[in-house]
């Protein structure tokens, strides 16, 4: 296990400030790099780079979703300065042509990320997290969820969501520990379930049950225009949903046994959790 300093970029976000929480409960000095965050970093502005990585020994990156794609330029920046081991934040299906539907070739902003750290002579670990079951806690599907309904274009189709607190314990044991360089993670939770079925674990501890109403992908697409989403942003969420109506995302993966020695956490125990912490109207 290495005791050198760490650097999260994206450092308050769903998996960031998790792997923050991670490391400095093991008393890893480590540092939360982003626009809102402790140290500052935007990806946006190249002078905020280089002193975010000062000094730091491992870097957890989480990545902008834009093409193309400033991971390249950051991972060079990262090794000048000193970076040894880098931890990226993918996503599964990336390498598979037409996961995100037909008009998907496998490239992208993901795919030139993991080329990137693969190239760049660190010691590397890549992890291609599913759906998170936090995007009906803190995400995108939460304020419908308070309303009572969820409308998506995912008809019955099945997502093992994979729980954020395991992505980042994957991503903590990479950072620290030996055995995780040049391995590629596909993270999921342990089972399957279609968004009514998730609706339903929610209202089990809960009370409340928002109901879920399907729709097609144009008139999703459409009514996220309506509510002032740019069109590019409306295609992508429309195409990332796309897996999960075709069943790609139901397939159950061993990255988090892999990287961890024991199986990944449960729906209902991310429900019982975010339960507690107040996520959901009761």
């Amino acid at each position: 296990m290495t005791n050198e300093s760490v650097v999260v970029i994206g450092g308050t976000g769903k998996t960031g400030r998790r792997v923050v929480e991670q490391l400095r409960a093991r008393g890893v000095e480590t540092r939360a790099a982003s626009r809102s965050g402790e140290t500052p970093f935007d990806w946006a502005d190249r002078a905020t780079w280089r002193p975010a990585l000062a000094g730091a020994g491992a870097a957890y990156i989480v990545p902008l979703d834009t093409s193309p794609s400033p991971v390249p330029a950051l991972v060079a920046e990262a090794v000048a300065s000193g970076v040894r081991r880098l931890v990226l934040l993918s996503a599964r299906g990336v390498d598979v042509p037409g996961y995100f539907g037909a008009a998907y070739d496998g490239g992208g902003p993901h795919a030139e990320a993991e080329a990137a750290v693969r190239a760049s002579g660190a010691a590397w670990t890549i992890l291609r997290p599913g759906w998170f079951a936090q995007n009906f806690s803190e995400g995108v599907f939460l304020d419908e969820v308070n309303a009572g309904e969820l409308t998506l274009p995912t008809a019955d189709g099945a997502a093992a969501f994979v729980d954020a607190r395991d992505i980042a314990a994957v991503a903590v044991a990479a950072l620290t520990g030996d055995g995780h360089a040049g391995q590629v993670y596909e993270l999921s939770g342990p089972r399957a379930l279609t968004v009514d079925e998730a609706l339903a674990e929610i209202a089990k501890v809960t009370g409340h049950r928002a109901v879920y109403v399907p729709t097609g992908e144009d008139a999703f697409r459409s009514g996220l225009v309506a509510q002032g989403m740019p069109e590019d942003e409306a295609a992508l969420w429309t195409a990332a949903l796309e897996p999960v109506r075709t069943g790609r995302e139901a397939a159950v993966a061993d990255g988090v046994r892999r990287a961890l020695g024991r199986e990944p956490r449960d729906f209902s125990d991310f429900v019982r959790d975010a339960a507690a912490e107040g996520a959901w109207r009761s």
